[in-house]
């Protein structure tokens, strides 16, 4: 009998040990949403791939990528407390925070987790639309991104810069980036608008169509309005014409950064084990989408004009990054 208390006695003292060394993750046994964005952009693959990270490497974490509109959308459900996680690009959290346009009867105490890749703003059409440049698309069908979304935020923001009027100067449909790419196949809409990685695996869809040669819109002249009016949030970039099929040049667009969110009630913990792990296994990240080769120490500091979470936080500077 004094030998089976001793060894029960051992092996409760075995198991208080490891739960000691496990993360909190692995001591509440959590489950957490991360919102993501349409099944044709970069957000769903790699949110995917962060929840699969998650499951596989943090014991007692159960982790799911959800389909959503996009950033507005999963800001909202951080706010609502409905979701755990999510993808946002930084102007559509900058306006959560501070209860700006979609937000204004409810500002979200949103925190960044991490820092992931630039945002490239994408104007997409094909031969035979007449379309060249953004003015051409005065008078066109011409999809804004979907309702929800922080493509919709930064659509419109680029044609108030440039003085269309989305209401009277165009035909405003509110589409995805999948559902964009089967509109203008069918020739339902002459344009459309996508912020996103590159490639986005439904605009190299578009260009892979036999019959279809894709055109890129230079829209780089939007950026000293867009930048006058809503700040620093936005950057001039390039996208390569390498990047798809039948491009025949290099592109002039607006870059905006993404982000990885929380809400400031996670515990610091939680906030540090995730940051932890997804930093530690970029590898497999990089496996599921190659934007992920973008996540990394040095853009920490510059790339979110939210707080970090003090989780993330903790971790980034045991990594050596000064906030």
């Amino acid at each position: 009998m004094a030998n089976r208390k001793l060894q029960a006695a051992l092996a409760a003292c075995v198991f208080v040990a490891l739960a000691a060394a496990l993360p909190a993750a692995a001591q509440q046994g959590n489950r957490i949403s991360i919102t993501t964005g349409g099944t044709g952009g970069v957000y769903y693959p790699m949110g995917g791939g962060m929840a699969a990270v998650l499951s596989k490497h943090l014991p007692g974490m159960q982790a799911t990528a959800e389909v959503t509109g996009g950033s507005v959308d999963n800001l909202k459900l951080i706010g609502a407390g409905k979701a755990e996680v999510g993808f946002s690009m930084v102007d559509a959290a900058w306006d959560a925070a501070q209860g700006n346009d979609k937000f204004k009867d409810a500002k979200v105490n949103a925190r960044t987790l991490m820092v992931l890749y630039p945002n490239r703003m994408q104007v997409v059409t094909v031969d035979g639309t007449g379309i060249t440049k953004l003015s051409d698309l005065k008078g066109k069908r011409v999809s804004t991104g979907a309702p929800g979304s922080g493509v919709e935020v930064m659509a419109l923001r680029v044609l108030e810069a440039v003085g269309i009027d989305p209401k009277n100067d165009i035909k405003q449909e509110r589409l995805g980036a999948a559902e964009s790419v089967n509109a203008i196949k069918d020739r339902k809409i002459d344009a459309f608008f996508w912020v996103g990685g590159v490639p986005t695996a439904a605009i190299t869809d578009l260009a892979a169509t036999p019959g279809t040669k894709l055109k890129m819109i230079d829209h780089a002249e939007a950026l000293d309005a867009m930048t006058k009016k809503y700040g620093p949030l936005y950057v001039k970039g390039i996208i390569a014409p390498s990047s798809y099929s039948g491009m025949d040049k290099a592109v002039e667009n607006i870059d905006v950064w993404n982000i990885l969110v929380t809400s400031d009630k996670m515990t610091d913990q939680m906030a540090y084990d995730i940051v932890k792990t997804l930093m530690e296994k970029k590898s497999e990240l990089v496996a599921v989408h190659k934007e992920a080769e973008n996540i990394d120490l040095k853009y920490q500091k510059i790339g979110s004009p939210l707080p970090y979470h003090p989780g993330a936080r903790k971790y980034f500077e045991e990594k050596g990054v000064k906030f």
